[in-house]
């Protein structure tokens, strides 16, 4: 079983301040590929951008989530990860057309429990990093439950609440699950 629990879900949904909260409790965490991507190539005046060149960007993300896996594979206790491979060949695959998500998907396992933050349109912002519109924030949300369902994943649906309680929730899941 693996100690690696990706939270994936929809574009603005909270993940990266759940991973936060993750983090405020002692628990490993690695940060969403795509953001540090943006920061990267914005800081640099690069062209791997997901409104420039998606393609490009989703390649980097694949190379990013295979070495922060590796990375991390061998700590004890859980390691939290927003957004992971499967999020970054569901990418590929839309911006290619490619089969990326069961060429890549397998290759690397995580926890079979994926929590999913929901499309949320009170708390959706865009930003700097985020310049996509909610609209598209949700069919990428329908594109991840289609990628990590044929994967065999289970997938929690986190309940739109507080951001302590969604923690408590994952940590909940993860104990009934047989998976402390």
């Amino acid at each position: 079983m693996s100690r690696s629990v990706v939270l994936s879900g929809c574009s603005g949904g909270g993940k990266s301040t759940l991973l936060a909260e993750l983090a405020t409790r002692g628990f490993a965490t690695v940060e969403e590929p795509g953001r540090r991507i943006v920061a990267d190539e914005l800081l640099r005046d690069g062209a791997a951008l997901p409104w420039v060149d998606l393609a490009a960007f989703a390649r980097r993300a694949v190379d990013m989530a295979i070495a922060d896996h590796l990375t991390v594979r061998d700590q004890p206790g859980w390691t939290f990860f927003d957004r992971g491979l499967v999020d970054a060949a569901a990418a590929l695959e839309y911006a290619t057309g490619e089969d990326s998500v069961s060429q890549l998907g397998h290759g690397i396992r995580y926890n079979e429990q994926v929590f999913l933050t929901p499309p949320w349109p009170e708390i959706y912002v865009g930003d700097r990093e985020r310049r996509h519109g909610y609209d598209e924030a949700v069919a990428e949300y329908e594109r991840l439950v289609s990628a990590y369902t044929a994967l065999g994943y289970r997938l929690a649906i986190l309940p739109k609440i507080e951001v302590g309680q969604r923690a408590d929730f994952i940590l909940a899941s993860l104990s009934e699950a047989g998976n402390s």
